[in-house]
């Protein structure tokens, strides 16, 4: 199985690098994992709905250009359906059944991801209904995927 995690900005602190690497070695015994970083669009504070809009469509077209044709994608978007680890685990291994072995995760900018990127994914998914950090939530999404596959291996993880 070969997982992509599609990130629209980069991390900048070591702490938060180290968290992903270290999850990215332990999800190695049971995947290929491979973070793509994107440049985020730099914008104002007060953005007009339509600059907020063009924003969202430089960044989705980066993020589109990334994608492999077969490439099952998973937006993370706040308005997406909410799954336990278990539930993420039993989506993760009825994907692989289905001989699905290339999933995208896109994790969008600080303004969400463009309708464009929304209608190409094929699960929308949403951790809680509260906004965190891309920073954040690159390691909260990399926890969850190796939450997901010692599941699905029968493993133990703390609970």
């Amino acid at each position: 199985m070969k997982l992509r995690v599609i990130c629209v900005g980069r991390l900048k602190e070591k702490f938060y690098t180290d968290a992903v690497n270290e999850f990215k070695k332990r999800l190695s015994r049971f995947a290929e994992v491979e973070i793509v970083e994107l440049a985020d669009e730099k914008a104002p504070e007060k953005l007009s709905d339509a600059e907020l809009e063009q924003i969202k469509l430089a960044e989705g077209r980066r993020i589109l250009a990334k994608l492999a044709d077969g490439e099952t994608v998973v937006a993370l978007d706040i308005r997406g359906v909410q799954l336990s680890s278990t539930e993420l685990a039993e989506k993760l291994k009825s994907l692989m059944l289905e001989g699905k072995s290339r999933i995208a995760f896109i994790i969008g900018g600080s303004n969400g991801l463009s309708g464009e990127v929304l209608s190409r994914a094929d699960l929308k998914l949403s951790f809680s209904k509260m906004t965190f950090s891309h920073q954040i939530f690159r390691i909260m999404l990399m926890e969850q995927l190796y939450r997901a596959f010692k599941i699905i291996n029968n493993e133990p993880y703390h609970k």
